[in-house]
């Protein structure tokens, strides 16, 4: 996932379009994202976890193969709707199964599993940077791309498959969801999601378009926001085992505010935006696993309600990286950092009533 950003100055060239036009891929990948999420809960509720899996993996192996050959950008904008497809599908799998296998233990797991996002967004930019700087084509870094996942899906098919709690009489009878607090986690997950991926997408074109670096300072930079957020996920794992879920998620959002800042007060500056990306990504680490901890403490994680969940970070995904890109060559690359720092501020207003509601709630039942 994190190597649509890198390589979006290539990807315009390939189908002759401006940074506004090409922009448009975050929007359509998120909606893809948006659409597998959605979609593919009743499956995980109904069929083998795993062999879902095994197939949106494939999905995402056929398409990463043949974006870089496509030659416009409807093309490529279609390509991309059924990769975001794929990847909502896997991402509700995967922490759907752990959450059913883990029950009440699955904080440090959770913080695990999105670690190893963290090292496949980290390792991304790197295996770009480096087959760019060899051909200079998004050709090859796509082809290698496509070569790690594909052996992925044929473990997936052959590892027998959790039990789903949908079907699981023993947890289903009598037990009821909260669908405000659904609605209010996935929310903050929107919030969440939206500063993520602003931040990973648009540093590359931020460090170019303000002077600070050439095309391999900015890879380099970009890989340091995910390899801090990988970085920040391997100590969420003991922290999540150790700290109530809203505590961390008010120091994660505290950091996110300073690391900001940082970059605001020195937007020229090649040292204040490697403080900004090393914070960013330690503070956005933990945020959705530590969110998904504080769900499944709360209700009945099914395959329907993580997808509902896995909707509501999409949908942030969708629309906050798009206004950036509508905004950034307009206004000029400061708006990236402007428009996160509103996305944090009504991600803690959410925060603030996600934790009152829960609490005034709890007061009452007492």
């Amino acid at each position: 996932m994190a190597s649509l950003g890198p390589t979006l100055p290539g990807l315009a060239a390939q189908t002759q379009s401006t940074v506004s036009e090409i922009s448009f891929l975050f929007t359509v990948r998120s909606f893809g994202f948006l659409l597998g999420s959605l979609f593919s809960s009743r499956f995980y509720d109904r069929l083998p976890g795993h062999a879902v899996m095994g197939v949106t993996v494939a999905g995402v192996w056929g398409t990463m193969a043949v974006r870089p050959l496509l030659p416009g950008l409807p093309l490529v904008l279609l390509v991309m709707l059924v990769l975001g497809t794929a990847e909502g599908a896997l991402g509700v799998g995967g922490n759907a199964l752990l959450v059913w296998v883990q029950g009440n233990r699955v904080a440090p797991y959770m913080n695990a599993l999105h670690f190893s996002y963290g090292v496949g967004g980290f390792l991304a930019p790197l295996i770009i940077a480096r087959t760019l700087g060899f051909n200079n084509s998004n050709s090859t870094a796509y082809l290698v791309l496509a070569a790690i996942i594909l052996p992925t899906s044929l473990v997936l098919l052959r590892i027998p498959s959790p039990q789903s709690v949908a079907v699981d009489s023993s947890v289903a009878r009598g037990a009821t969801t909260d669908y405000r607090l659904v609605f209010l986690i996935a929310l903050l997950l929107c919030l969440y999601i939206g500063a993520e991926v602003s931040y990973g997408g648009w540093i590359f074109n931020y460090v170019l378009k303000t002077g600070i670096g050439n095309e391999n300072r900015a890879a380099y930079l970009t890989s340091v926001f995910w390899g801090s957020l990988t970085l920040g996920r391997l100590l969420g794992v003991p922290i999540g085992a150790r700290f109530r879920p809203q505590t961390i998620l008010m120091a994660d959002l505290i950091g996110c505010f300073v690391s900001i800042g940082v970059a605001l007060a020195r937007p020229g500056s090649i040292v204040a935006i490697s403080i900004s990306t090393i914070l960013a990504g330690l503070s956005m680490a933990s945020v959705y696993p530590t969110a998904l901890t504080f769900a499944e403490r709360r209700m009945r994680i099914t395959g329907l309600i993580t997808g509902f969940l896995v909707v509501g970070g999409s949908a942030g995904g969708m629309i906050v990286p798009m206004i950036v890109g509508q905004l950034f060559e307009s206004i000029g690359p400061l708006v990236m950092m402007y428009t996160i720092l509103v996305d944090l501020v009504l991600m803690l207003l959410v925060y603030v009533v996600m934790v009152g509601y829960r609490s005034r709630e709890v007061q009452a039942t007492a």
